[in-house]
């Protein structure tokens, strides 16, 4: 029997990793899973190079939880190892095998699959187990199987055993005291799945009935049989592992029905990633039918490190607008154990971030592309991906220029270059904007839309929580005025009266003379509250509404961007509601109004009252007064 001290290059080390080498004690199974899976995968690969005589028919891993003897137990049929590897591997804390291995072999190791980050995954077990015992034979023929024991100082036992006679390697876990949870079968089978479920090699936890289906010349009476078979937790071959060739929609669609198993909706569509230079990446993104909140619940998207699961939390590796997807993305460039700070620092880390965004461009214009009429169906389901990624990110912004989309009221699509030169000969006002008008709402600002439309305009429906962010950015962007372009002005359909909205050159002549104008907005002054409203004269076409309610552009603009944040306006969308009353000097109102002796009050705060129903503005009591009102003026 041979005994020494494990060689650590500081003292106490056992405390140290219990305590502080890891903030979650629960991946030491992870850990142990992939150490196991290294050794299966190097099995594979030496047999395929003709090194090893040792069997790789069937491969597995398997868990078993002893609860009366407090034991957990992992087991691998892998490459095992000799007295000299357990010396050099083992009792050499953080010298990782599998990186050594990868040297050895790197010319033909590079599609192995192999982790080779773990170095000091092994002694994570002794965040749960007060003993570890390592019972290993290595597949090189003529070497002795081999017993490791520590008690969790830094002393060990190492020496030859009869136990282990089959290649491979178990590791045996005495569970603490503090830690018997890992001893119950569901903890244990929710961190298999959680961690392990897509690992490249078949792991075994317990067993479970099957029923075997009757031939078909089978007795009316007879019954199936049931046989017991492994119960095998994870599925070695996910789809992103597997070329896009040989999946089908329904292939995809069932691995997300995987992935999410609660979730009933199907998925849109999905992005494919596959590449490998400059670096390795694969994986499959899932477009869910969103939203128009930007406030979805993100955390969807699984990052995992040679199918090993690291987290749900892909913040700083996908970017912010991406986040809203789903699906899958792996990674060996990404280290398993490090903080969130250092993956956002990672030049290979940004490089994916890069790579990714890139990819959902191209598969969006293809889309497009392709066809069109299918992906202007699914517009409203996707747009705010794409808007809040032409908001946050500029090289996305320049690619989406071709495919993003501007619906109208009449469901009609255009893209931005489309929109600018279906609209140019109308909506040019008299600088030389062009105007685009458009509505939040098409049924509370249905009769600004109509007035539009009379003229022959085109109203966009543009509903997002960030369209005051999006068209202020492309105003800014479209504002120089060159030869062949004009800039380009957003306006809501009921910010003003239309005509003032788009003016031409040509102006509309007052009715009124200065005099009575004078004495029309000192009569509509008396009867409107001033705290809410800035009366405002304007001589406008007599068919065009006496009175309108406008939020100027600019304001109502700064308030929206408050309320979604950004834009150096936080803290407007505190200020009080103060509206313009547009007063349409033209219209036949304003003669009975200054003409009326008795009815003066009541026709202005008829109007008044028709405005804010316009707005949606009028409720409450106020609302009963203007039912009450208008039915008296019928009489």
């Amino acid at each position: 029997m041979a005994k020494g001290t494990i060689n650590v290059s500081v003292e106490n080390i056992f405390p140290l990793i219990k305590k502080f080498l890891y903030s979650d004690h629960e991946i030491f199974l992870r850990e142990l899973i992939s150490n196991a899976t290294d050794a299966s995968l190097k099995l594979k690969h030496l047999a395929k190079l003709g090194e090893t005589k040792a069997t790789v028919e069937d491969l597995k891993i398997e868990v078993k939880v002893d609860k009366k003897g407090k034991k957990l137990h992992v087991i691998d049929r892998g490459v095992g190892m000799t007295k000299e590897e357990v010396e050099k591997y083992i009792n050499e804390v953080a010298f990782s095998g599998a990186e050594e291995f990868l040297a050895k072999y790197k010319d033909t190791a590079k599609d192995a699959g192999i982790i080779g980050h773990f170095g000091l995954g092994f002694y994570s077990s002794f965040m749960v187990a007060d003993k570890v015992e390592i019972l290993t034979k290595s597949h090189i023929e003529g070497e002795d199987a081999m017993h490791w024991s520590c008690d969790g100082s830094p002393e060990f036992t190492l020496e030859k055993t009869d136990k282990k006679k089959d290649v491979g390697t178990e590791i045996i876990l005495h569970i603490a005291k503090d830690s018997t949870e890992f001893l119950e079968d569901h903890r244990i089978s929710e961190l298999l799945l959680k961690y392990n479920k897509f690992m490249p090699i078949p792991i075994k936890f317990g067993t479970r009935e099957e029923t075997l289906p009757l031939p078909e010349d089978a007795d009316k009476d007879a019954k199936p049989e049931k046989i017991t078979v492994d119960n095998i937790i994870n599925n070695p071959t996910p789809a992103w592992t597997k070329q896009p060739s040989d999946l089908k929609d329904e292939d995809y669609k069932s691995f997300y029905r995987e992935l999410y198993p609660m979730q009933f909706e199907e998925p849109l569509f999905n992005i494919h990633l596959n590449v490998d230079y400059p670096f390795n990446l694969t994986g499959i993104l899932y477009f869910p039918k969103l939203t128009t909140n930007i406030d979805v619940k993100k955390d969807r998207i699984q990052l995992y490190q040679n199918q090993v699961f690291i987290t749900d939390n892909v913040e700083g590796i996908v970017p912010d607008f991406l986040q809203m997807l789903r699906g899958v993305i792996d990674s060996p460039d990404i280290p398993l154990n490090v903080s969130r700070s250092y993956l956002q620092a990672d030049g290979a880390v940004k490089k994916i971030a890069t790579y990714i965004t890139k990819k959902v461009a191209d598969k969006l214009q293809s889309l497009f592309k392709n066809n069109r009429e299918e992906f202007e169906k699914k517009w409203n389901d996707i747009k705010i991906v794409i808007e809040y990624g032409m908001l946050t990110d500029e090289k996305f912004y320049e690619k989406a220029q071709k495919f993003a989309l501007f619906p109208t009221v009449d469901d009609k699509y255009f893209t931005f270059d489309e929109l600018k030169e279906k609209v140019k000969d109308l909506q040019t006002d008299k600088d030389n904007n062009i105007v685009l008008l458009y509505a939040s709402d098409a049924k509370e600002q249905h009769s600004y839309i109509e007035e539009a439309k009379n003229k022959g305009y085109e109203v966009l429906l543009l509903d997002s929580p960030i369209v005051s962010h999006l068209i202020q950015k492309f105003e800014g962007d479209n504002a120089e005025l060159s030869a062949d372009k004009k800039p380009v002005k957003f306006a809501r359909v009921d910010s003003d009266f239309i005509d003032n909205l788009i003016k031409k050159d040509e102006e509309q002549i007052s009715k009124l003379s200065d005099d009575e104008k004078n004495k029309l907005k000192e009569i509509i002054e008396e009867v409107v509250p001033k705290e809410t409203y800035t009366v405002q004269l304007e001589a406008l076409d007599s068919n065009s509404n006496p009175f309108v309610i406008t939020v100027p552009e600019f304001m109502r603009r700064m308030k929206e961007m408050s309320q979604t944040g950004g834009g150096g306006f936080m803290g407007m969308s505190n200020f009080p509601e103060m509206y313009n009353l547009v007063v349409n000097t033209n219209n036949d109102l304003m003669q009975k109004i200054l003409k009326a002796k008795g009815k003066k009050e009541e026709y202005i705060n008829q109007a008044l009252d028709l405005a804010r129903l316009s707005q949606n503005l009028l409720k409450g009591e106020e609302l009963t007064k203007f039912i009450k009102r208008s039915f008296e003026l019928m009489k």
